[in-house]
C-alpha cells in the first residue's frame, strides 16, 4: 500500500520561506505526476502545484512566482519550496498524485503569521 508522508511545515512570518517534503512509498512515484494541495480551515482542499514524471510544472495562480515544486527520483520524494509566504497561505498541505488517486496522508501544517 502506497503511503504519503508530508513534513516541513511550521510557523513562519509573512515574507518567510519553508520547504515541504513528501515521501512516497512504493513504485507509483516514478510513473505519476505528483501534486501539492492545501486546505485552510473551513475551506475545501485546493490544488497548489503539479509536476509531471517528465518534470513539467504547473501552479495555481495564487502561488505562481512564489512556490516551486520539484521531485527527487532517488529519494521518491516531492518537494514544495515556498517563498514570500503570505497569511493566506496558511493551511494544511498535502501531496498526492495528479488525480488524487491515493489515500491522503496526515499533511503538514503551515501557518504564516506575525
Amino acid at each position: 500500500q502506497v503511503q504519503l508522508v508530508e513534513s516541513g511545515g511550521g510557523l513562519v512570518q509573512p515574507g518567510g520561506s519553508l520547504r515541504l517534503s513528501c515521501a512516497v512509498s512504493g513504485s507509483i512515484f516514478s510513473r505519476n505526476a505528483m501534486g501539492w494541495y492545501r486546505q485552510a480551515p473551513g475551506k475545501p482542499r485546493e490544488w497548489v502545484a503539479l509536476i509531471t514524471s517528465g518534470g513539467l510544472m504547473n501552479y495555481a495562480d495564487s502561488v505562481k512566482g512564489r512556490f516551486t515544486i520539484s521531485r527527487d527520483y532517488a529519494k521518491n520524494t516531492v518537494y514544495l519550496q515556498m517563498n514570500s509566504l503570505k497569511p493566506e497561505d496558511t493551511a494544511a498541505y498535502y501531496c498526492n498524485t495528479a488525480g488524487s488517486s491515493l489515500a491522503w496522508g496526515q499533511g503538514t501544517q503551515v501557518t504564516v503569521s506575525s
